[in-house]
């Protein structure tokens, strides 16, 4: 039985050399520390007993009075002075790969190429112990000696949250990245604000979370978001933030409504919206643009050490809104998309001057034909048709239909029907039923209609929740 009571973990394999040399070597120094405390409590406060495992009332532990081989050294050796992320904001060739070897005479050794490899390397020796029934006895594993050598298939492995539309305080984000590294996920993607809240607090625009977040008390600080995202550090995540633009706005007119065109339309929402409330930014406003270029001059700055990505949304975006924005006054496509391709050039120009990767919806590229530089990543959902068509056009994208990895589907309709409407009416299933269960969203494969000389261009994927009907 090994144990863990007199473990010592020895990271000498990384310091020295040119190492200490990189320029973030005191940041990332920072985050293996940190990192190798969480996995010690995790160790030694967080495992169960394997009940499951093994046949109904079988002697499946190890004996407490047998002599106990105890784990002495955990020995780090990172081969390379590449650091967290590499040099490059599109995470292209970050190595995620490790070796981890536990010997039978308690000695463990990790080898790896990068700091986020060690993470990767420390989680897993993490998850060969487990807890003894007799609590005294403390954890064991039954698998050394054993060496696992690992690495993933995909560079971008996330999760897509919704922290708008229901309320998430931090303590329930930092849950959800502990449950993401513990199956090594990489990204969290946080959907910040939408037409229903802006919980995003913006020094330099007070007015936004003050009066668009459903109460002052459910607003996430400046310090808050710095917390989340630096603790995504420590367990492996990169934790990147969506400002949807010119869709999904309307909160915004709780602030400035001379900037939403169509804002809180009723009843005839659907007229201007997918969902209620609609408003959307107006498109040709000089009051839009001094107002996106503040918040991103404040928010760009404080987001970029902690993740290469910026999502700008684009997804939904409904014509109809600009027959009322007096900037516009047309809903034809031949008006819109000039002033929308601009809209979004001058945007993303901002995200790269803050060194930072742009992401987009589907729909920006697909229906609306916005052209983009080739750094930008296509987020798509609504079929793998679409992912297709995104690599065909040669750009990077990452998967998500709605049929396999939307989380929160299957709950019921919540919109309440139109009188005289057929759209909603019983059983008053929602759009994307039924429930997504496990065995569906794991057989989902993100490549399967992808040509073989098109696969590069798939760097992963995302599982989302929308959290109109989920809450923590």
């Amino acid at each position: 039985m090994s144990s863990l009571t007199n473990c010592s973990f020895l990271h000498s394999g990384w310091i020295g050399g040119n190492y200490l040399n990189h320029e973030t070597s005191n940041r990332e120094e920072a985050i293996l520390e940190t990192a190798i405390v969480l996995i010690k409590q995790t160790i030694v406060t967080k495992q169960f007993v394997p009940w499951k495992f093994h046949p109904r009332n079988s002697d499946f532990e190890p004996l407490t009075n047998t002599t106990k081989t105890y784990i002495k050294s955990v020995s780090i050796q990172q081969n390379s002075s590449s650091g967290f992320w590499t040099s490059s904001s599109t995470l292209e060739g970050l190595d995620e790969s490790y070796d981890l070897r536990v010997l039978e005479d308690g000695k463990v050794s990790i080898t790896t190429n990068s700091l986020i490899g060690v993470l990767r390397a420390l989680e897993t020796f993490s998850q060969i112990f487990y807890k003894h029934s007799d609590l005294a006895a403390g954890i064991y594993t039954t698998l050394a000696p054993v060496e696992i050598s690992d690495w993933p298939c995909f560079q971008h492995r996330g999760l897509n949250m919704d922290i708008s539309r229901n309320v998430f305080f931090p303590a329930d984000i930092i849950r959800t990245i502990d449950a993401m590294a513990s199956n090594k996920f990489n990204r969290l993607h946080l959907h910040a604000v939408d037409a229903q809240s802006w919980p995003l607090e913006i020094a330099s625009l007070p007015e936004l979370a003050a009066k668009g977040a459903y109460h002052h008390g459910l607003v996430w600080t400046t310090k808050d978001l710095e917390e989340v995202q630096s603790y995504g550090l420590s367990r492996g995540v990169s934790v990147f933030l969506e400002i949807e633009t010119p869709g999904h706005t309307a909160s915004i007119a709780h602030a400035y409504p001379e900037l939403i065109s169509a804002s809180h339309q009723h009843p005839d929402w659907l007229t201007y919206a997918a969902e209620p409330p609609s408003g959307q930014l107006k498109l040709n406003s000089s009051a839009v643009s001094s107002f996106i270029d503040k918040l991103l001059s404040d928010l760009l700055p404080r987001i970029s050490r902690y993740s290469p990505y910026f999502h700008t949304g684009g997804d939904e975006v409904n014509a109809n809104v600009y027959l009322l924005d007096e900037t516009v006054i047309s809903n034809d496509s031949s008006v819109l998309q000039p002033l929308l391709q601009t809209f979004i050039t001058n945007i993303h120009d901002k995200i790269r001057a803050a060194g930072l990767t742009p992401i987009v919806w589907e729909e920006l590229l697909l229906d609306w034909n916005i052209t983009f530089g080739s750094d930008v990543l296509i987020q798509t959902w609504r079929s793998d048709d679409a992912l297709l068509r995104t690599v065909q056009a040669g750009h990077k994208a990452l998967a998500g239909n709605y049929n396999s990895w939307y989380l929160d589907c299957g709950f019921g309709q919540w919109l309440d029907p139109a009188q005289g409407s057929t759209i909603i009416a019983a059983p008053f299933t929602d759009y994307c039923a039924p429930l997504k269960n496990w065995r569906q969203i794991y057989a989902y494969d993100l490549l399967v209609n992808i040509p073989a000389d098109l696969e590069h261009l798939v760097l992963g994927g995302e599982v989302h929740l929308w959290t109109e009907q989920t809450d923590p």
